[in-house]
């Protein structure tokens, strides 16, 4: 088994010492912000001396390859994206506080998906429907290092997915942005170009992500274990249980203990280097 370090800044003094209380032979590095920390062991003051130096850890196995896996599925908001696109839309529709408070505390698992959204959508009605377009054109940002995963992932042969409680709107232009295979959201009624404020059809939350990702799994033949998912806010925990490998990204306290491993300090690149080295060319 190998500790797999990562941060924004990584002392060398650190990599010893977290070397030693591993107990591991060998400190490689992987790049400037990750390193690999070989035949360790897990020990109890791991975690709290990463949390101390504001570092990642994942112990993870050494025979771990990125090509063993056949899906990798991600949450819209504040995962592949760097932005809520809600709040953004709020934003212009003079509404961000009273949308972003309700945000937060779905996030945090205080209230149901369903509702949050429902609530959130309501305060959109009356908004010119060119005001998405215009979130997409000036706002939208990927997350640090998005590109970079996602270009490695398909190279291994994963399949790509973007799963969101979010909008359609978003993620359509999203998945054809970045070349993804699949995507699932929620859709905006708009009349008469501008938002009602309700969305169409069944919301697409909690348990609907999770049923997403099984549909796609057996359109695909392939089993959770094959999985990698990875999200930030509560409403991602039935999807990320469905997965062989969960990853909590700059995640809510909830996400991050039920994760497989959590990246708080790195870009979305980070998966990365949680899976050994493979020649993919």
């Amino acid at each position: 088994m190998h500790l797999i370090i990562q941060g924004s800044e990584i002392e060398n003094h650190d990599l010893r010492e977290l070397a030693k209380l591993a107990c591991a032979d060998q400190i490689e590095r992987i790049t400037g912000q990750a390193f690999r920390l070989k035949n360790a062991s897990q020990k109890d003051g791991i975690a709290p001396y990463c949390a101390k130096v504001n570092l990642d850890f994942a112990f993870v196995d050494s025979a771990q390859y990125l090509s063993d896996f056949k899906l990798i599925a991600m949450d819209m908001d504040s995962t592949l994206l760097a932005i809520e696109s809600i709040d953004e839309v709020a934003d212009i529709h003079r509404v961000k506080p009273q949308v972003a408070e309700i945000t937060l505390k779905t996030m945090r698992g205080e209230i149901s998906f369903e509702e949050s959204l429902t609530r959130r959508t309501a305060l959109l009605q009356g908004l010119h429907s060119d005001a998405l377009q215009k979130v997409y054109d000036e706002r939208v940002q990927l997350s640090p290092g998005a590109e970079i995963m996602l270009k490695k992932a398909k190279k291994a042969g994963l399949k790509t997915m973007v799963i969101s409680g979010g909008f359609t709107f978003f993620t359509d232009r999203i998945k054809e942005k970045l070349h993804l295979d699949f995507a699932a959201a929620n859709t905006l009624e708009i009349r008469d170009n501008q938002l009602t404020g309700k969305v169409l059809g069944t919301i697409l939350g909690r348990e609907g992500k999770a049923e997403a990702l099984k549909n796609i799994c057996s359109e695909l033949g392939i089993h959770r274990g094959q999985v990698i998912a990875i999200g930030d806010g509560a409403n991602d925990l039935d999807m990320m249980a469905e997965a062989g490998m969960s990853i909590a990204y700059h995640a809510k306290p909830i996400v991050q203990e039920k994760a497989t491993y959590s990246i708080s300090h790195v870009g979305l690149d980070g998966v990365l280097n949680l899976f050994s080295e493979e020649n993919l060319d």
